[in-house]
C-alpha cells in the first residue's frame, strides 16, 4: 500500500497536467455561426481517467522491463507446456512452414471473392507497401544505409507509366519493367555522390534528392503537368478484354499479390547470397568488411539500385491503381511511412516487414470507427512497440555456427 500511493500520486499529477494542456482542444468547442461556446466536461473527465490509468500501467510496464520480467505473464491463463513451445523453432520446420504457407496463399487467393471491393482495395494498397518495405529493407535493414528519399524512386515509376501511357499509349506490362529499370538507374545516380557518406549526412542528402525530384515534378509543367498531375491513366489490360471497375480491382489485387510473392522470393535469395552477406558485413562494420575484401562501391550501389527497383515497380502499380498521379502523392511522409514499416516490423527481417506493412496500412483503416481517436490509438501502439520491443515485431535472427568435437558444423540462430 505504501508503494501504491506514490505511484497513484504520480499518475494523478500526470493526468492533471495532460487535461490542463488539452483543455482548449477537448473541452471548449466554439460555434462560429451562432457565436456560442459548448463546454464538453464529459470529455475532460474521460480523458483524466484514461490518462491516469494509462500512466499507472505505463510505469508498471517500465518497472517490469527494468527487472527483466515478462511484460505480460500468460502462465495463469495458458498451460505450461504450451508456453514452453518456441514458435520460431516450430515454424522453422519445413513440415509446419510449408503447409502454413499453402494455407496462407489459398486464403489470399480467395480473399477478393469473399470480401468486397473496398476491402480488396485496402489490402491491395497494403500489399504495395509490403513491396516498398522489402525494397527499402535492402538499403536500410541489410545495407545499413539510412535513406529518407525513397519516395523519389516511387515517383519515378509512377510518372514513367503515367507519361508513357497517356502520351505514347504504352501498355502497363511494357511500362512495368521500364519504370522499375528507370528507378534503378536513378538509384545508381543517387548512389555515386553519397558513396563516402553515412548516418545523418546520408539521410539529409537522400532527403534533398527526394525534394528536388518533387519540386521538379511540380514546376516542369510541359513534362509532368505540374501540380495538376496526370489523369486518365489506363488500368492493366487482360488480353484485350474490357474489365469493369470491380473486375479491375480484383485483377490488380492478383498482380500485386504475385509481385509480393516474387519480391519475397528474390529478397530471400539475395539475403542468403554472397551479395547479401556483403551488405550485412558493410552494415556491421564498413572498415572491417572492406579490409576483408568487400568492394564497398559495388555493394552500396547495388543496395541503392535494387531498393530503387522495387520502388519503381510499385510506382507503376500505384499509377495503374489510382489512374491519377500528382507530386502530392510522393512527399517526405511517404518515405517516413515506409521507414516506420521497417522499424516496426524489424530491420532486416522479411517476415517482420510484411507484418509491419500490414499493421501500419490496415490499422488506420480499421480504426475509422473511433474517428477522432483513431490516430491517437495508432500513435500509442507505435510508441508502445518502440519502447518495449525496439527490435521490432520479428527481430532479425543472425545465423551462427557451432563447431562440434567430431568436426561437423551445425547451423543455429540467435537474435
Amino acid at each position: 500500500m505504501k508503494k501504491l500511493l506514490p505511484e497513484l500520486k504520480k499518475s494523478f499529477v500526470t493526468a492533471l497536467w495532460f487535461v490542463f494542456l488539452t483543455f482548449p482542444i477537448l473541452v471548449i468547442k466554439v460555434n462560429t455561426v451562432r457565436n456560442t461556446i459548448l463546454w464538453r466536461w464529459a470529455n475532460m473527465i474521460a480523458v483524466f481517467v484514461m490518462t491516469m490509468i494509462f500512466s499507472w500501467v505505463w510505469r508498471r510496464l517500465l518497472e517490469k522491463r527494468a527487472r527483466g520480467e515478462r511484460l505480460v505473464d500468460l502462465s495463469r491463463v495458458l498451460p505450461r507446456n504450451l508456453l514452453d513451445v518456441d514458435i520460431k523453432t516450430v515454424f522453422a520446420q519445413k513440415k509446419v512452414s510449408r503447409p502454413a504457407l499453402v494455407v496462407l496463399l489459398v486464403l489470399a487467393v480467395l480473399f477478393p471473392f469473399i470480401a468486397g471491393m473496398y476491402q480488396t482495395n485496402i489490402v491491395t494498397t497494403a500489399l504495395m507497401y509490403v513491396i516498398l518495405g522489402l525494397g527499402l529493407n535492402i538499403v536500410i535493414g541489410l545495407g545499413g544505409l539510412l535513406q529518407l528519399g525513397y519516395a523519389a524512386f516511387y515517383a519515378v515509376g509512377a510518372y514513367t507509366y503515367g507519361i508513357l501511357n497517356t502520351r505514347f499509349g504504352l501498355n502497363f506490362w511494357i511500362a512495368l519493367p521500364l519504370g522499375a529499370v528507370l528507378a534503378m538507374l536513378f538509384g545508381i545516380l543517387l548512389g555515386f555522390p553519397v558513396l563516402r557518406l553515412k548516418g545523418d549526412y546520408l539521410a539529409i542528402v537522400t532527403l534533398g534528392f527526394a525534394e528536388i525530384c518533387r519540386i521538379v515534378l511540380e514546376n516542369w509543367n510541359d513534362f509532368s503537368s505540374g501540380p495538376s498531375g496526370i489523369n486518365k491513366i489506363a488500368r492493366p489490360p487482360l488480353f484485350g478484354i474490357k474489365l469493369t471497375v470491380p473486375q479491375s480491382v480484383i485483377y490488380l489485387y492478383f498482380i500485386t499479390l504475385a509481385l509480393v510473392v516474387l519480391t519475397v522470393f528474390v529478397v530471400r535469395r539475395l539475403e542468403n547470397s554472397r551479395l547479401g552477406r556483403a551488405w550485412e558485413a558493410m552494415r556491421e562494420d564498413s572498415v572491417a568488411s572492406e579490409a576483408m575484401g568487400v568492394n564497398l562501391t559495388i555493394t552500396k550501389l547495388s543496395a541503392f539500385a535494387l531498393g530503387a527497383f522495387w520502388a519503381g515497380l510499385v510506382g507503376v502499380l500505384f499509377a495503374a491503381k489510382t489512374t491519377f498521379i500528382n507530386p502530392a502523392s510522393f512527399t517526405l511522409m511517404e518515405s517516413i511511412l515506409v521507414l516506420c514499416i521497417i522499424v516496426l516490423g524489424g530491420m532486416g527481417s522479411t517476415a517482420g516487414v510484411i507484418i509491419g506493412a500490414l499493421i501500419i496500412i490496415l490499422l488506420p483503416e480499421y480504426l475509422r470507427a473511433f474517428t477522432q481517436y483513431r490516430m491517437l490509438l495508432y500513435g500509442s501502439i507505435l510508441i508502445l512497440m518502440m519502447v518495449f520491443r525496439p527490435g521490432g515485431i520479428i527481430p532479425k535472427v543472425r545465423k551462427s555456427y557451432v563447431f562440434k568435437a567430431d568436426g561437423k558444423i551445425e547451423g543455429a540462430g540467435h537474435e
